[in-house]
């Protein structure tokens, strides 16, 4: 009788069973893990009916338990295993301990490090958004990549009429939709005005996509599901119908799973990275976690908040005296608002402008 057979017959029958998957888009590295021993290791295409087929063929009767990290393919593997009552759980892959001297990274190990701190408990569950939410959320990222082309397009014309010494009627910094559409009727030799031409339908374009995808959202905006939350996030100074709704779909209608603002802030990387030991205390940049946009959209509310808020501009100006730096203190008063926002949407109160922090609940 072979170890895997014994491992099988004899360790994990009728038991429970942790297992770190290490997930890529061609194939799976899977560790098996029970009774605080490593029980088996394997690798197999990534498909879930090879994936289900090892587990009902190897440990029938077994309470099966996996870990893998947040990563490409998103959350699909996680609601299938969900949906054939395997429990799984899906973590930040940032959040994972590792030895601290251990130098040698592969899949294989990086299987058994998941199998291990499943077991243990060692580890952050990330929030997995409901496929409809995910489903919906797609809407206000697929506008982002829109934009950035859109940007991109608009670069490509400038560059190309700038290598050629034709100047524009308008300025390049801020041009509206008519400016552009004004390039149409530049005089300059065919082939330079076939290529703008391509450029300028592109531009016409994606405009039109924009104002779908925008569409959407308001319509979204409105819905039963995410009505409530979005009216008391736009009823907060600097967040627009725009930013409150895609804000909902980054993080959800209901906030509790964030215990205090400590938590939504590190959640959003408005916090900063730190790097101590004994005496020596240093400080760095923030994390950079959780999604870029929201983080930037957040930003852009607080520049306008201060204009709006007595109690964000006090918090403003008082770091920026300190610290003599605009960007410290305008990334402090967005902590200080996305507090307030969490304690908004989870008391269901709509944001008051001016108020100290303890009537926030030191927010």
């Amino acid at each position: 009788m072979n170890t895997k057979i014994k491992m099988l017959n004899y360790i994990a029958k009728d038991k429970d069973i942790f297992v770190g998957l290490e997930d890529s888009k061609v194939s799976w590295k899977l560790a098996v893990r029970c009774e605080k021993m490593l029980i088996h290791q394997t690798s197999m295409p990534a498909k879930y009916a090879d994936l289900t087929g090892y587990f009902r063929n190897n440990y029938p009767g077994c309470r099966i338990h996996v870990m893998y990290e947040a990563g490409f393919r998103g959350f699909g593997l996680h609601d299938s295993l969900v949906k054939d009552n395997i429990a799984c759980v899906v973590v930040p892959p940032h959040t994972l301990t590792e030895e601290k001297a251990n130098r040698v990274k592969t899949d294989r190990i990086d299987a058994r490090r998941i199998a291990q701190n499943l077991e243990n408990g060692d580890y952050k569950i990330c929030h997995v958004p409901d496929a409809q939410r995910r489903e919906d959320r797609q809407i206000s990222r697929t506008l982002e990549g829109v934009q950035k082309t859109i940007v991109q397009t608009r670069n490509r014309i400038w560059k190309m009429l700038d290598s050629h010494g034709i100047a524009v009627p308008f300025s390049k910094q801020h041009p509206g939709k008519a400016d552009i559409r004004q390039l149409r009727h530049l005089e300059m030799s065919p082939p330079l005005a076939i290529s703008l031409a391509v450029d300028l339908d592109i531009l016409e374009m994606l405009w039109e996509q924009d104002q779908k995808l925008r569409d959407n959202l308001k319509q979204m905006a409105k819905s039963e599901r995410y009505k409530k939350t979005f009216e008391l996030l736009h009823s907060t100074p600097g967040v627009g119908w725009f930013t409150a709704i895609r804000l909902v779909l980054e993080w959800g209608e209901d906030l509790t799973r964030f215990a205090n603002r400590r938590k939504i802030a590190s959640y959003v990387g408005l916090t900063c990275s730190e790097y101590s030991t004994g005496e020596t205390v240093r400080r760095g940049h923030l994390t950079g976690l959780g999604h870029r946009r929201s983080r930037q959209w957040l930003i852009e509310s607080t520049w306008v908040a201060i204009r709006k808020d007595s109690a964000l501009r006090e918090k403003y100006n008082r770091v920026y005296h300190n610290s003599g730096s605009k960007k410290k203190a305008i990334v402090a008063t967005a902590r200080k608002l996305v507090g307030r926002i969490l304690y908004c949407v989870t008391h269901s109160e709509p944001y008051t402008p001016g108020l100290v922090a303890i009537e926030y609940g030191k927010a």
